[in-house]
């Protein structure tokens, strides 16, 4: 069974929201830049004033690695990539590419992907696709 997390105080509303289809993150109030992953202050500017917003869902290739030893729970999936998508709003975000055989020739740096959803017992995982894949 693969491992699910426990949300926190901090991370409800995304976990909420990505229950919802919704991919959430934070933005400062105060200098207006968006981050990812949730935290109580701005990692930018230190303020406590910030709000959730949804984002896009739109996403591109930014790094990855393909993982052939699978950890617990996921040796099904093996080989699987685990990678750094960018936001269309900015932040970066690690997440695993689904939808398509993970190899070097299909998971091309800067491709367009867009955010889909697994279940996982009562969390869901925000995870990211090719754009072309219906």
């Amino acid at each position: 069974m693969k491992p699910v997390p426990v949300p926190t105080p901090e991370t409800r509303p995304f976990f909420d929201a990505a229950a919802r289809g919704e991919l959430r993150i934070q933005r400062c109030l105060d200098c207006g830049r968006p981050f990812f992953y949730p935290r109580p202050c701005c990692p930018f500017c230190a303020s406590g004033a910030l709000e959730w917003f949804t984002t896009s869902g739109r996403a591109t290739l930014y790094s990855y690695t393909i993982t052939h030893r699978p950890a617990p729970g996921f040796e099904d999936e093996a080989p699987y990539a685990i990678a750094v998508v960018q936001l269309a709003e900015g932040p970066r975000m690690m997440t695993n590419i689904v939808g398509v055989a993970n190899t070097p020739g299909n998971l091309v740096l800067d491709m367009d992907l867009r955010v889909v959803f697994e279940q996982r017992g009562d969390v869901t995982i925000p995870q990211f696709t090719p754009v072309e894949v219906a």
